[in-house]
């Protein structure tokens, strides 16, 4: 026989009965294995082979996150200047996964406010930019900097802020913002409020609509918040009186 006329397969019968004679019973679990069970003393489907454990719901997974995020910081005190206590996030972008819990916290903390999404995240100079822009990409928003004047081409907007040691003065380029966009603000830390007002002063110049302000950090016994005129969301406590003083 020509290897063209040989069959692709054995055609011998399959032997159906014991050497006895007597009918093999079918092996039903070989065609069609019985659902699997669950072992009561295994609480993790995923530990099973089945679905995965359904996630935390987002108040839950935003507070796990924030004492990752908290227990990363470094503290400097007198730092800088004295009474002060500073608290150091540049660990969270030395570890790719604190930074990614860190964009995550951000993301839970902005969708759980009432105003929605917005349509720009304005970063302050210089520390905003560090989170601003990724925040912004998964929040689907645009990114627009703010920065230290003579810093931007072309036509810009500038607004005035006072300093520890005199006035200061921040600058965003005249096309960044277009009338009736919903902007949020987002620095790395609040202290006196100063610099985010500023930051808010150019977005209504530019006919911007300030939907809120969100911070990593806030030095509370500043009161910055005071000085601004939308909601304030601070990611992480922080300090709540000067180092050495004590509550009236």
């Amino acid at each position: 026989m020509s290897s063209t006329d040989s069959p692709a397969h054995s055609t011998h019968p399959v032997n159906t009965t014991t050497t006895a004679g007597t009918p093999l019973k079918a092996d039903a679990t070989s065609a069609h294995p019985p659902a699997s069970s669950r072992d009561p003393t295994l609480t993790s489907n995923a530990a099973q082979g089945g679905l995965a454990a359904a996630h935390a719901s987002p108040a839950a997974e935003l507070a796990s996150l924030k004492m990752k995020l908290k227990a990363a910081l470094r503290q400097f005190p007198d730092f800088p200047a004295p009474g002060i206590l500073f608290e150091d996030i540049l660990p969270i972008f030395a570890d790719v996964q604190l930074h990614e819990d860190l964009l995550r916290a951000l993301e839970l903390h902005v969708l759980s406010a009432s105003t929605g999404k917005p349509d720009v995240v304005v970063g302050l100079d210089a520390r905003g930019f560090l989170f601003g822009p990724s925040l912004a990409l998964r929040l689907g928003a645009g990114f627009v900097p703010v920065r230290k004047q003579g810093k931007l081409p072309g036509p810009c907007e500038t607004a005035e802020y006072v300093k520890e040691y005199g006035n200061d003065f921040f600058q965003m380029q005249a096309d960044g913002v277009k009338k009736g966009q919903k902007v949020l603000v987002v620095d790395d830390i609040i202290a006196t409020g100063g610099s985010a007002s500023a930051a808010g002063t150019l977005v209504e110049k530019l006919g911007g609509i300030v939907v809120g302000y969100v911070f990593i950090l806030e030095l509370d016994f500043l009161k910055g918040r005071s000085k601004l005129n939308a909601p304030v969301h601070t990611l992480l406590a922080s300090q709540e009186q000067k180092l050495g003083s004590s509550e009236s």
